[in-house]
């Protein structure tokens, strides 16, 4: 049965793959997870490649990108009876299959299942936003007005913001900050 492409492009691939296929791990060079994926695919094979939307601070703005959730590893499906599977090793982005001893060590489909699931409408996994921090928690602030000053966490008090208390001035100050500016002390 052969592969079939639901949607692919340079940034997004899905792909369906065969009942007699199992999934692997390649292990691919630095920042090149998409164009391994890209070039896989090109080749017949099933791929995964699981993303995630992370916030990035350059230059005082803030961006939202496509980032792999496994940087650096891609899964791939392949049925080893009838694939050549050896060619995934020379593949343009790939370093190396995830091995156990000289095969190629198979992924569990719960494990893809499990990543498939907890992706929104767009394709990107939700990652579950968890407090980094108990209420009373030391911390320090490492970025932005307060930077390097000791407080206590308090609580979120809304998507990617947490209240502190700041000793300033001889009393405690309670700040609002991006949660991306603190630190466990």
């Amino acid at each position: 049965m052969p592969v079939t492409l639901a949607a692919c492009d340079k940034n997004n691939f899905t792909t369906s793959f065969a009942p007699q296929q199992n999934w692997y791990v390649a292990h691919t060079h630095i920042h090149a997870e998409s164009k391994a994926a890209f070039h896989l695919h090109r080749q017949g094979f099933a791929i995964y490649l699981p993303r995630y939307l992370k916030k990035r601070r350059h230059a005082r703005r803030v961006d939202t990108v496509a980032t792999p959730l496994f940087p650096r590893y891609v899964f791939v499906a392949v049925d080893m009876a009838t694939q050549r599977w050896h060619s995934i090793r020379s593949t343009i982005g790939i370093s190396k299959l995830v091995t156990d001893g000289d095969i190629p060590a198979i992924v569990p489909p719960a494990i893809i299942d499990g990543l498939k699931r907890r992706e929104d409408t767009s394709g990107f996994v939700k990652l579950e936003n968890r407090p980094r921090f108990l209420s009373g928690d030391q911390i320090r602030v490492r970025d932005g007005a307060f930077a390097n000053t000791l407080g206590l966490f308090e609580n979120n008090t809304g998507e990617d913001r947490v209240a502190i208390l700041l000793d300033l001035l001889g009393r405690k100050v309670r700040v609002v900050l991006d949660a991306d500016f603190i630190e466990a002390e």
